[in-house]
């Protein structure tokens, strides 16, 4: 089994409340989503296993495992109409990463000033919803804590 870790602290929810249909209805693959905390300001969006970025924008990036499984990290709901203002990209294309590694950083603040949702999914592509074992709606976790594990070497 493969560890997938947060991307950042905060509230964890299951995809199916994630207040983006795409997300919610598993269209892009099975995963939970983390809410960070009200009063977060700048934060570090973390790798969220041990792989290659096969894509990092300002708002999302993907590792791929080796063994192959891709984990999207989708920092924000609508966050793409930001055009990158209020993030910093720190890693890039190609580079070798392990889980917990600094991949973007984004000032929370700024994004829940143009009422945007700080809502992050984090998600296996190409899964089916089930196939990840989703947490419970209203945990805690910290940037670098466990937040699922998904099938793989």
């Amino acid at each position: 089994m493969i560890s997938v870790v947060s991307p950042l602290p905060g509230l964890l929810i299951p995809l199916s409340e994630v207040p983006d249909p795409v997300f919610a209805k598993g269209l892009v693959g099975g995963g939970a989503a983390v809410i960070p905390d009200d009063d977060a300001g700048v934060l570090t969006a973390v790798a969220p296993l041990d792989g290659r970025v096969i894509k990092v924008m300002p708002h999302a990036y993907i590792v791929q495992h080796a063994s192959g499984p891709a984990v999207l990290v989708h920092v924000g709901i609508d966050t793409v109409g930001l055009k990158g203002e209020g993030f910093s990209v720190i890693a890039k294309k190609g580079d070798q990463v392990r889980a917990g590694d600094p991949m973007i950083t984004v000032d929370v603040t700024f994004v829940r000033s143009k009422n945007l949702s700080m809502c992050s999914p984090v998600v296996v592509l190409d899964t089916k919803p089930e196939a990840v074992d989703s947490p419970a709606s209203g945990g805690r976790v910290e940037a670098g804590g466990h937040l699922f594990k998904i099938p793989g070497k």
